[in-house]
C-alpha cells in the first residue's frame, strides 16, 4: 500500500513537471486528508473534489496522468529538442518520473483507505504502464510528435498575439479533392521539403475566388500532421507579431506553416513593409523549419492604381517595381483558376461519388450548371455547395 502523505509531498517537490500542480485533479488531490486529520466532512469534501476533477476527463488515473505528461512544456523537452541536456537534467527525470509512475498505479482501493471514510466514493481505473518508456519514446519521436500544445493540436490562430489551438479545425484531406493535381503537388513536393529539413519556398497561392486555395493549405496540414507539421493562421493585421512568433518557433523540432489567407494590401499599408522585410530581406534569417503560405486573390498582392503609372513621381519605374516586389518573394506561387466546362463537370462527378448520389450524369450536370450560374460561375466552391445541397434536400 503507498503512503499516500509522501506520495503528496514528493508531487510537491516536483522540479521539471511543476507544471502539472496547477492541474485541477493534481491540485485538489495535494489537499486531501485523512479523516483522522480533518475530521470525515472536510476529508470527504476533499477526496470528493479530486475525483469530481478527475472525472470532468477520465475515469482513468493512469491515462489522465500519462496524457498531463506528454503534454507538459518543459525544461528537460525544450532542451532534449535542442540537444542541450545535462546529466542533472536526466537523473531528475527519472526521478520525478518515477514519483509520477506511483501516481499512475494509485488505486481507489488505496485512496480511501487513507481517507478512512465511513462510505465509499467512486471508483476509477488504473491502466498498466511504463511511463518511464513511454516518455523517452515521446522524446525519441519529438520531431514528430512535438510537445506541449503542440503535441496535442495541428492548428493554431492567434489571440492577442499569443498562439491559441484551434480546438476543431477543418477536417479537409487531400483525398476530399477533385482537380488542380498538378497545382497541388507542387505545394505537396514543397511541404515535403520543409518536413524533410531541406530548403523549401514560401509559397502564394492566387487566382480565382473559390479554386480552393485556403483548402489546399489545410489539406495539407491535415495530412502530413502526424509527421510534424503544424499551422499557425495569422490574420493581416496581426502581422508585426510575426517575428516574436517566428522566433519562438525557430528551435522547436516539428515544422511550421505561417498561414495568411486572403492577402492584399493598399500601396500605403504599414504592414506591406512588414510581411516584406519578413518574406526577405531583413537582418534575422528565416529559420528552416517555418514557411509562410498566403493566398491571395491578386498576383502582386498590391492594390495598383492608374494613379501609381501616371503620377508625378520622378523615379516612375522605382514605384512600380515597389509595388510588385513582395509577389516576387515568394519563391513557388501556384496559380488557381477557375475550372472550364469539363474539368467543373469532372469536380461534380466525383464529388457526386463521395456523397453517394446516384444521378444519371446529363441531369447532374445541368443542375450544376444551373446552380454555378445562380451563384457567381464555376469554381470547385460551388461545386461543393451544390453537391452538398442536393445530398441534404429534396427541392434541387
Amino acid at each position: 500500500m503507498q503512503n499516500i502523505s509522501f506520495l503528496q509531498n514528493r508531487l510537491c517537490a516536483l522540479v521539471l513537471f511543476r507544471a502539472l500542480l496547477e492541474d485541477d485533479a493534481v491540485s485538489a488531490f495535494l489537499q486531501v486528508k485523512s479523516k483522522k486529520e480533518v475530521g470525515e466532512t472536510a476529508a470527504a469534501a476533499r477526496a470528493g473534489a479530486f475525483v469530481a476533477a478527475l472525472y470532468r476527463k477520465s475515469d482513468n488515473l493512469s491515462d489522465y496522468i500519462v496524457n498531463l505528461v506528454l503534454e507538459d512544456e518543459n525544461t528537460y523537452i525544450r532542451r532534449a529538442a535542442e540537444e542541450t541536456l545535462t546529466e542533472n537534467y536526466k537523473k531528475t527525470l527519472q526521478n520525478e518520473l518515477q514519483v509520477l509512475q506511483d501516481f499512475c498505479d494509485l488505486t481507489a482501493a488505496e485512496f480511501y483507505a487513507f481517507t478512512q471514510l465511513s462510505f465509499p466514493l467512486p471508483a476509477w481505473q488504473n491502466t498498466a504502464v511504463d511511463l518511464c518508456a513511454v516518455y523517452t519514446e515521446r522524446v525519441k519521436n519529438i520531431a514528430k510528435s512535438g510537445y506541449g500544445m503542440f503535441a496535442k493540436y495541428h492548428m493554431f490562430s492567434l489571440k492577442d498575439g499569443k498562439m491559441v489551438p484551434v480546438r476543431h479545425p477543418d477536417p479537409q484531406r487531400l483525398a476530399d479533392f477533385s482537380g488542380y493535381e498538378m497545382e497541388r503537388s507542387r505545394i505537396i513536393a514543397n511541404t515535403k521539403a520543409l518536413l524533410q529539413g531541406n530548403p523549401c519556398n514560401n509559397v502564394l497561392l492566387y487566382g480565382d475566388a473559390g479554386a480552393g486555395k485556403s483548402s489546399t493549405v489545410k489539406a495539407i496540414v491535415n495530412e502530413y500532421k502526424d509527421e510534424g507539421l503544424r499551422l499557425i493562421e495569422v490574420k493581416k493585421n496581426e502581422l508585426f507579431y510575426l517575428p516574436d512568433i517566428m522566433d519562438s518557433l525557430a528551435k522547436n523540432p516539428l515544422k511550421f506553416i505561417i498561414f495568411i489567407d486572403d492577402l492584399s494590401f493598399a500601396a500605403d499599408d504599414s504592414d506591406f513593409g512588414a510581411l516584406k522585410a519578413i518574406l526577405e530581406g531583413s537582418v534575422s534569417g528565416r529559420s528552416r523549419n517555418i514557411a509562410i503560405y498566403a493566398t491571395s486573390n491578386r498576383r502582386h498582392l498590391v492594390k495598383e492604381r492608374l494613379s501609381d503609372r501616371d503620377g508625378d513621381d520622378l523615379h516612375l519605374q522605382d514605384t512600380i517595381q515597389e509595388l510588385t516586389s513582395l509577389s516576387a518573394r515568394f519563391g513557388l506561387k501556384v496559380t488557381f483558376s477557375k475550372p472550364d466546362k469539363k474539368l467543373y463537370e469532372s469536380i461534380v462527378r466525383d464529388l457526386a461519388k463521395q456523397h453517394g448520389i446516384d444521378m444519371p450524369e446529363e441531369e447532374l450536370f445541368v443542375k450544376a450548371e444551373a446552380h454555378a450560374l445562380r451563384n457567381g460561375g464555376r469554381s470547385p466552391r460551388t461545386a461543393k455547395q451544390f453537391i452538398e445541397y442536393l445530398a441534404y434536400s429534396d427541392n434541387i
